[in-house]
């Protein structure tokens, strides 16, 4: 065999994986006493997919647990630092990759990190959390809420609006924070007209399609990058998510996870799981 065919083999070998390689994906299994979740990680976000399936591939994950988990929000883990020498780890950043075509909707994955005081950059932390979330109502997604809370409590002062206001301070003492909003939602206009605040908030079309009907988290979107999706194993997010937990979020009993990683042609990917993988140029926020 000569030299340049030899280099032919060989360059024609290389390209022939690398062309093998775009037709695949890594899927990242997440399993738990409670069942397994399947996930998706999204090629655009690099950094947030390579950092994960190489920590799924080490193990690093392993033995961590959902450490934090809100019914109707998310269920959270990876916290790595809080094993034995992986302090350091568990520190470790990874630059924001936000995408206006990733919500927070149902089954998304996504990564934690510190708040804007400490993080103006909104690096994230290599914790991750899936979002369990709930549908909203147009009226919901097209309104302020800080600024209409806020507007609230002009309102509320007025002495015609006097047992309003002791009727939702007791909802407030009782925990029934969502049924309060609900009211002050529906008041919406009345109180906007009473304190002159424009109280709406954009939505774009995709959100209002999306969060009124499969649900999620929308008040998150563009603060956290969304890297992934569950593809399979929703329930499980599910039982995770009705755990019993302590004062701060922390299931009373513990729900160890290990991970595994499985590589499988991206066709196969879609007939299984029904996955559309996305076409065409990365939408950034």
């Amino acid at each position: 065999m000569s030299i340049r065919f030899t280099w032919v083999v060989l360059i024609a070998l290389v390209f022939g994986c690398q062309k093998k390689d775009k037709r695949t994906d890594t899927l990242v299994i997440i399993h738990t006493q409670l069942g397994d979740i399947t996930l998706v990680l999204f090629d655009d976000t690099p950094k947030h997919k390579e950092s994960f399936i190489t920590m799924a591939k080490e193990g690093q994950y392993d033995s961590t647990t959902f450490h934090r988990v809100i019914h109707n929000f998310m269920i959270q883990g990876g916290d790595v630092g809080a094993k034995s020498g992986f302090r350091n780890e568990g520190k470790r950043l990874i630059p924001a990759e936000f995408r206006a075509n990733h919500l927070h909707v149902r089954g998304a994955l996504a990564a934690a990190r510190d708040g804007d005081n400490v993080n103006p950059e909104k690096k994230s932390s290599i914790q991750f959390y899936i979002v369990q979330g709930k549908t909203f109502t147009e009226k919901e997604l097209t309104t302020n809420l800080a600024k209409l809370n806020y507007a609230a409590g002009m309102y509320l002062q007025s002495e015609s609006n006097l047992v309003l206001r002791d009727s939702l301070v007791l909802m407030q003492e009782q925990g029934r924070i969502d049924e309060m909003q609900a009211i002050l939602i529906d008041l919406k206009e009345e109180i906007a007209e009473y304190t002159a605040l424009n109280l709406d908030k954009y939505a774009t079309p995709k959100q209002i399609k999306l969060y009124t009907t499969i649900g999620g988290v929308p008040y998150l979107d563009g603060d956290y990058t969304v890297f992934g999706q569950v593809l399979e194993g929703m329930d499980v997010v599910e039982k995770i998510a009705l755990v019993k937990t302590s004062v701060n979020d922390k299931p009373l009993n513990d729900i160890f996870l290990t991970m595994e990683v499985n590589q499988l042609p991206k066709t196969e990917v879609t007939s299984k799981y029904g996955y559309s993988y996305p076409t065409g140029k990365i939408i950034e926020n």
